[in-house]
């Protein structure tokens, strides 16, 4: 009798402090989830205001500096070459004569422009159609750009455009002189062509790589978020992640106007009061981005 009482009051301890530990457990859960989970969410997100901006958008076109001017001085018919009187490097002005050949015969220039190649010596027989020497006109440079068919109603003669010399770091005023009325067609991929003179500057050079920038859209002092803040749902309406008084995300349908590639015009849904939550990006072992609730973020 007395083993079976003392065998009763083990397990009863053993009960209370089973109990005891389970209480224990629960409180420390109690007080250690809020933090874990406060702090997972912290660790998946970044948060965002909502700002004013402006937002400017532009078509870009990329092309080659030309000059717009440049003669290839062709012999017109058999001839000796008696004397060159320019150099290479030397500047001409239009008619003056830079060629004497048999039979009192006088080439001249056609343009204003620098002797930039010269072919033949003195005393050379030539025959009719030889290339004798080329003049560039250095000081009227201008950029020729591929335009797609379905961007050549954007742009016009006289139309006041920005080119950038990527060599030069810098920007140029220009002006389209003329577009072409007939498409190239390339690979089945039709394009027009569209001149632009550009301003005097003296560090531009033929050949320099160009890049020219006209306006497409503009919207000033408008609601903005960064385009990493912006989700796109099952089917492919935009939405934002707000942050909510408990510190969670819940989502708002947007309505989203032009964008930059780095900002998004916010047309609709939200306010200046507002907070956004951006998931930080991590990878999965497929390489592509999930989002909230896992979704994919193309």
């Amino acid at each position: 009798m007395k083993n079976t009482n003392q065998h009763k009051k083990k397990k009863n301890v053993r009960k209370g402090i089973i109990g005891l530990l389970v209480v224990v457990t629960a409180i420390s859960i109690m007080l250690i989830l809020p933090n874990y989970l406060r702090n997972n969410r912290d660790n998946a997100y970044n948060t965002e205001v909502i700002e004013k901006r402006d937002i400017v958008n532009y078509y870009q076109f990329s092309g080659i500096v030309e000059s717009k001017n440049r003669q290839h001085v062709i012999a017109k018919e058999m001839m000796q070459i008696t004397e060159i009187l320019v150099e290479e490097g030397d500047v001409v002005k239009k008619d003056d004569v830079i060629f004497k050949a048999s039979r009192d015969v006088e080439i001249k220039a056609d343009i204003d422009g620098e002797i930039s190649k010269i072919y033949v010596d003195e005393n050379a027989q030539v025959l009719g159609g030889t290339k004798l020497m080329d003049i560039v006109d250095y000081d009227n440079l201008q950029v020729t750009i591929k335009v797609d068919e379905y961007y050549i109603s954007s742009i016009e003669e006289e139309q006041e455009v920005d080119v950038y010399i990527d060599s030069l770091g810098k920007n140029i005023k220009g002006v389209i002189a003329a577009i072409s009325r007939e498409a190239k067609n390339v690979n089945g991929v039709s394009y027009f062509t569209a001149d632009i003179d550009l301003e005097k500057d003296s560090e531009i050079r033929v050949g320099m790589n160009a890049e020219s920038k006209m306006l497409n859209e503009m919207a000033e002092d408008v609601l903005t978020l960064s385009m990493e803040a912006l989700q796109f749902n099952d089917e492919n309406e935009p939405y934002v992640l707000i942050k909510e008084d408990k510190g969670l995300p819940v989502e708002r349908k947007i309505d989203i106007g032009i964008n930059d590639g780095l900002f998004v015009e916010i047309v609709n849904g939200i306010s200046l009061d507002d907070t956004v939550m951006v998931p930080k990006k991590t990878t999965d072992d497929g390489g592509s981005f999930r989002g909230p609730f896992g979704r994919e973020q193309g």
